[in-house]
């Protein structure tokens, strides 16, 4: 199983609802061929520094990330909903253990 985590820090005055917006486009996606786990939210606050939002996916395999990231929709709610309102994203893939 791999893990993908992404963290994102938000430009000044982006508002709560257009972070909302992107999340809940990525929660609604669907990937032919590939069963995916996607979980995704804003930051609570909790500690000072903490980034904007947080997402991660559960895939099968290699294989299933590499079909997920190339994905069309995917790549078109990157595009449009995330970068314009990201300062930044940062990115990892792990191996979850058995």
């Amino acid at each position: 199983m791999i893990r993908n985590v992404v963290v994102g820090r938000t430009h000044p005055g982006v508002s709560v609802e257009d972070v909302e917006r992107a999340l809940q486009a990525l929660r609604d996606l669907r990937v032919d061929g590939v069963d995916l786990a996607l979980v995704a939210g804003q930051d609570l606050g909790l500690r000072d520094g903490n980034v904007s939002y947080g997402i991660t996916v559960d895939l099968i395999d290699e294989e299933a990330y590499r079909i997920y990231d190339a994905d069309e929709e995917h790549n078109r709610i990157r595009a449009e909903l995330f970068v314009p309102i990201s300062a930044s994203i940062e990115r990892v893939q792990f191996r979850l253990p058995d």
